[in-house]
Formats: C-alpha cells, structure tokens, sequence
C-alpha cells in the first residue's frame, strides 16, 4: 500500500511541476494546488499508512503501542489541508484580477504591469557613490 502511495505521489508531483512551469496563469495555480496536496500525501506516508492500531493510548498503558499510527501527520495534514485552501482562494482570486485588468492570462505579458525605468537611468544610491 505504502509502494503504491509513494508511486502516486511522484505522479502527482510530477504533473504540477509541468503545470508549474507552463506560462498560463490558472495552470500554474492548478499546479501549485497538486504540490501542495502531494506534499501532504508524503506527510501522511510518514505516519504510518498501513498501521491498523489506531493512535489511543490502551487502559492501563502509559505510552502508545509500538506499531500505533502516527497522529502527528495527519494533523499536520488537516492543518496544511485548510492553509493550503485559504491559499488556493487568495491565488484564484489574485489570478481572476490580474486577468480582468491585464486582459490577458499569459505570464510574460504582464510585464507591462512593471514600472518602466527612467529615461536617463538608475541613480547609484549615496552609499554606491563611493
């Protein structure tokens, strides 16, 4: 189960990174999207997938069994699942904005957005003077 989680995760991993480098804007929001759910695939790997001992610590113990499931990861998870929606609104709104005003979703084009330097060039700053 763990071999085929593992394999999963370099799928998704793979496609958001061709999505990230594609120079349309909602494919790179789309693709930082499946970075980040399989970031929280691998955490989740990392505690145990297959474990069928719950993480409850039994009457009488003092400690967790040694082959309990590890709940650290997935609340790390459910955190990280929330941040990263929270993310994933700013960015399609940010992206749905930029293209209203730009009138255009391809990444080079807007760099008309940036301000344009001064006819006579830079002026060195007081300290590069010297």
């Amino acid at each position: 189960m763990t071999i085929l989680l593992l394999f999963a995760f370099w799928i998704i991993m793979v496609a958001s990174v061709y999505l990230l480098l594609s120079r349309e804007a909602l494919r790179m929001v789309v693709g930082l999207m499946l970075a980040g759910n399989a970031i929280n695939l691998a955490i989740i790997l990392s505690g145990r997938v297959g474990s069928d001992i719950p993480a409850i610590i039994a009457q009488g113990e003092m400690v967790l069994s040694e082959n309990a499931a590890n709940s650290l990861p997935q609340a790390l998870v459910l955190t990280a699942i929330v941040i990263g929606f929270a993310l994933m609104c700013f960015a399609i709104v940010l992206m749905i904005e930029l293209i209203k005003r730009l009138g255009s979703d391809d990444i080079d084009s807007w760099r008309k957005a940036e301000p344009q330097p001064p006819k006579q060039g830079f002026k060195p700053s007081p300290m590069e003077e010297e």
